[in-house]
């Protein structure tokens, strides 16, 4: 309270005081009449309010979008508002910008800024594809195959910049794309390949904000194996003499498809017996040499005959090189038992190209070119092979990698208990008596049938 609040106070009481004595009013009434005076003394006089400063027209306005450090302009040219980002942190800096556009809109020397059309995910595939030719990808391939058979397809004509943006349910276009996939039978491991490819579009692609991509759990441990009595099943069944010659080394060294199909003449040196890989040929872009086998060697004598040092190792019969051999793989597989057609639609075996439901829709399921190299590792790591050698023979770069492909199964396992119990059952048995079970104790008494001969230490 105020001191003239106070003295407005005093004054007031006093007056009362003075005029109950006189009884011109009742006290209480002269009490209450106190009150609202004192409380009308404390509460000041509203303040007028002040109107904020109004803008010329023209001379448009500077300001920051929330949770932005740079300063926007907006003003209007031709009769349309326009907003652009300045890019300065600094307001006065800001304010120049703007100045300089309302001079040119003055002088008439402004053009307006054309508006972009929206990008579409499937302009951006372009980047993608000069990016992995430039960068000499290995996976160019791969990439192409993902993007025209399912990215492309969802998400061609879609904006890169609402990829995002979730629907009433709270689910992107990328999670219903992972849902759709998912429904097709996809592996996490596909998806999350698929998505990188996308991923990868819309970073070259400067797509701001970026969405969020989702990291499924990839359960990919090596689980194919082929077995002597497998390969050899194969083997009959190989009829083109390329295809007998891959699969043998294949088997035997373990490498990799492409690292197979992409060898050229000059890479096998007959006279001292080995093949060698070029370095940045392989996937961990190191080189490999190896001693070829007997059979190796007859056959690539058959495979390179008549050829030049950069023809390739494995030619179809017209001398065409050999890129892709999936339907021929599959069928020796299925010839051989071990694999099968099996039909999308009704899911029964399928012999042929035609179900018997009518459907030409067959999908394969069975053996893998791949699981010849994972044969491999677990047949050197039975011959009791270093694991470091047979890393550098595979080309596994780390032991993480190679823990995948050497995988035990059970009759590993079988074997591996057998071989203890033998050697268990080798070695001498210990013989020793107890009465009434093990005797634990430093301090129990010894009868005449536990007494301990001399010179022999009692077991305890």
């Amino acid at each position: 309270m105020t001191h003239s609040q106070q003295s407005i106070k005093q004054v007031l009481v006093g007056a009362v005081e003075g005029a109950a004595v006189t009884g011109h009013k009742n006290l209480e009434e002269i009490r209450a009449e106190q009150r609202q005076a004192v409380q009308g003394a404390e509460a000041p006089p509203p303040k007028p309010k002040r109107r904020a400063a109004r803008r010329d027209p023209g001379t448009g306005s500077v300001y920051r979008q929330p949770g932005c450090k740079t300063w926007t302009i907006s003003y209007y040219a031709n009769g349309r508002r326009v907003r652009e980002k300045t890019g300065r942190r600094d307001k006065q800096a800001a304010q120049q910008v703007l100045t300089q556009k309302l001079a040119k809109i003055a002088d008439g020397t402004y053009v307006l800024p054309t508006r972009r059309p929206p990008v579409l995910v499937s302009g951006l595939w372009a980047a993608v594809e000069r990016d992995y030719l430039n960068n000499q990808r290995k996976s160019l391939h791969s990439a192409q195959l993902r993007w025209k058979k399912h990215l492309a397809s969802f998400f061609g004509d879609w904006q890169a910049r609402n990829l995002g943006n979730a629907d009433e349910n709270g689910r992107t276009p990328i999670d219903r794309y992972v849902d759709d996939r998912r429904e097709q039978g996809a592996k996490n491991a596909s998806i999350n390949r698929e998505l990188a490819v996308l991923r990868r579009a819309l970073r070259l692609g400067k797509v701001t904000p970026l969405p969020q991509f989702p990291h499924l759990k990839e359960n990919n441990v090596r689980l194919g194996f082929v077995e002597d009595d497998a390969y050899a099943a194969l083997t009959s069944r190989a009829d083109a003499l390329w295809l007998r010659c891959f699969l043998e080394l294949a088997f035997v060294y373990g490498w990799r498809k492409t690292e197979l199909l992409g060898m050229r003449v000059r890479q096998v040196d007959l006279k001292v017996r080995t093949i060698r890989l070029d370095p940045g040929t392989t996937k961990n872009e190191e080189g490999r040499e190896v001693v070829m086998t007997d059979t190796v060697n007859a056959l690539l004598k058959q495979a390179i005959a008549g050829k030049g040092p950069d023809d390739f190792v494995f030619t179809r019969e017209d001398g065409s090189p050999v890129r892709d051999f999936r339907r021929v793989w599959q069928n020796i597989c299925v010839r051989a038992g071990l694999g099968e057609t099996i039909c999308r639609k009704c899911g029964k075996p399928a012999s042929g190209r035609k179900c018997e439901c009518g459907s030409h829709e067959l999908r394969y399921r069975g053996l893998i070119v791949h699981d010849l190299r994972r044969s491999a590792a677990r047949a050197y790591r039975r011959a009791g092979i270093a694991e470091s050698v047979i890393m550098k023979i595979g080309g596994w770069k780390t032991r993480q990698i190679f823990e995948r492909y050497n995988v035990k199964d059970s009759k590993d396992i079988a074997e591996a208990v057998a071989a203890r119990e033998e050697r268990r059952m080798q070695q001498p048995a210990t013989e020793s008596e107890f009465s009434h079970g093990h005797d634990f104790g430093h301090d129990s008494p010894v009868s005449g049938n536990d007494a301990v001969p001399p010179g022999t230490a009692k077991v305890n």
